[in-house]
This record gives C-alpha cells, sequence and structure tokens, in this order.
C-alpha cells in the first residue's frame, strides 16, 4: 500500500476558501429567493381557491340540470 501524499498548504487552503465561499454565496442566494418562492406560493394558493370555487359551483349546476322530478 501506498504512503498518503503531503497536501500543500496551499491546496487545503484554496480548498477551504472556496468551499466557505460557496458556502456564503448560496446563503445569499438563498436569502434572495425565498420571499420570491413564497409570494409564487401564496398567489397559487389563492389561484387553487378560486378555481376549486368555480369546480364546485360548475359541478352544482351541472347536477342541478341533470336528471330532475319537476321535467
Amino acid at each position: 500500500m501506498i504512503p498518503p501524499v503531503q497536501v500543500s498548504p496551499l491546496i487545503k487552503f484554496t480548498r477551504y476558501s472556496a468551499l466557505l465561499v460557496g458556502m456564503i454565496y448560496g446563503k445569499k442566494r438563498y436569502d434572495y429567493l425565498k420571499p420570491i418562492a413564497e409570494e409564487e406560493r401564496r398567489i397559487e394558493a389563492e389561484e387553487k381557491k378560486k378555481r376549486e370555487e368555480l369546480e364546485r359551483i360548475a359541478k352544482e349546476l351541472a347536477e342541478a340540470s341533470q336528471d330532475s322530478i319537476l321535467k
């Protein structure tokens, strides 16, 4: 078995610096996108309520126009 190679301190520093920069970028990007996604979810919930209400009304109208004793 081959003994492990000593990694240069410059390479170690660069790797951890890149990791830290990536974490900071990810946090900033998440903070930027979070309110946008919340707004989209809110709008989608409102549209879903409207759509369900229209479907309920259409279903009631369809049931009312079907077979009736009063024909």
